[in-house]
């Protein structure tokens, strides 16, 4: 019979082993897409080609002819530049030879290395990723355990409301509202971005300040829809608990109502909430385009989302490589939080 460490060192074994033939398949069925779909970097070229062609013939009037089709040879060395001359299978090993040596390619858009690029936007996604997760489950934990309490009394159906309303709301379109309000109609928080541009110049106490100010109006568009789902799962989940059979039994042998409560019923009520601790790690990643595009905040959400318009591919890549991988950790993670919540889960 094997302890629970065991166990549990030989469940995590097991899941980091099924890890890898997942991300095998996520990355080359991506991999084989971004080969085959139409507007590369190699047709891009073209139509700036066409483009420059285009207005060379309306500065001289009609009278010249610019050719818009590359040369075949030229064309053969830009395959061969970008890969695109290889069999996809050896295009597929060669670039996961490269991310396992950490090279994920060097960016079309921005002719550096793919986790150069990446790394640049990282710090501000994981700064509001961060920010967001510890308010979430900061206020949302105990507004679910008061509305759980207070059940069908008017600091509940206040707190319902509230919390329904920006459900309701999609968070890049309250940020849109707000920032049209408060930033451009009164000026009160800046329009944009992450901070001011003399911030540089400020002391650090001024510069946390500035970061601050910029980051009030984004953090209640990232909040707005994650307050409901959050507080409302942890309200029925001790609802639930706080009406089974074993909180009855525990008052009737005259234990404390605050005790079995807080407890017993709280410690059982966790469980669900452990389910969506894993999903903290890519929030540290991905973020929400929209909102950092209403906000212009250089994240690496909307790096992703540019970088799929521009047909950027290696920084596809690299943005499915990181997401993916903190994906399949996350997963990891949660069960793991789960049965850290609750002790009749088995690793067997």
């Amino acid at each position: 019979m094997k302890s629970r460490g065991e166990a549990l060192r030989d469940y995590v074994i097991r899941r980091l082993l099924l890890m890898v033939p997942t991300f095998l398949g996520i990355t080359f069925v991506t991999f084989m897409l971004t080969q085959f779909v139409p507007g590369g970097q190699i047709d891009q070229l073209r139509m700036s080609m066409a483009g420059a062609g285009a207005a060379g013939e309306v500065a001289l009037g009609g009278d010249a002819r610019v050719q818009l089709d590359i040369p075949e040879e030229q064309l053969q060395r830009l395959r061969e530049y970008y890969g695109f001359d290889r069999p996809l299978p050896v295009a597929y090993a060669s670039w996961l030879w490269g991310v396992m040596k950490l090279d994920l390619g060097e960016s079309f858009r921005y002719n550096e290395p793919v986790l150069n690029v990446i790394a640049d936007r990282l710090p501000i996604s994981i700064y509001y990723g961060l920010i967001t997760a510890l308010f979430t489950y900061g206020i949302c934990i105990p507004l679910g355990i008061l509305k759980a309490i207070k059940h069908r009394t008017s600091v509940d159906h206040l707190t319902s409301v509230i919390i329904f309303v920006g459900y309701a709301v999609p968070g890049f379109a309250l940020g849109a509202v707000l920032s049209n309000l408060l930033a451009v109609r009164f000026e009160i928080f800046p329009l944009g971005g992450f901070r001011s541009p003399g911030a540089v110049e400020l002391s650090m106490i001024g510069q946390a300040l500035d970061i601050v100010w910029h980051s009030i109006l984004p953090l209640i568009a990232y909040l707005a829809g994650s307050f409901a789902i959050a507080s409302m799962l942890m309200k029925n989940s001790l609802m639930e608990n706080m009406s089974a059979d074993y909180v009855k039994t525990a008052l009737a042998k005259g234990l404390s109502w605050r005790r079995t409560v807080f407890v017993h019923a709280l410690r059982n009520s966790l469980i669900p909430m452990a389910t969506s601790v894993g999903g903290l790690l890519g929030i540290f990643l991905t973020g929400s385009f929209l909102i950092e595009r209403v906000f212009n905040i250089q994240g690496v959400g909307l790096l992703a989302f540019e970088a799929i318009q521009a047909r950027d591919f290696p920084v596809v890549m690299g943005f499915l490589v990181i997401s993916s991988v903190l994906l399949m950790l996350g997963n990891l993670v949660s069960d793991l939080a789960v049965a850290f919540v609750d002790p009749r889960v088995r690793f067997e």
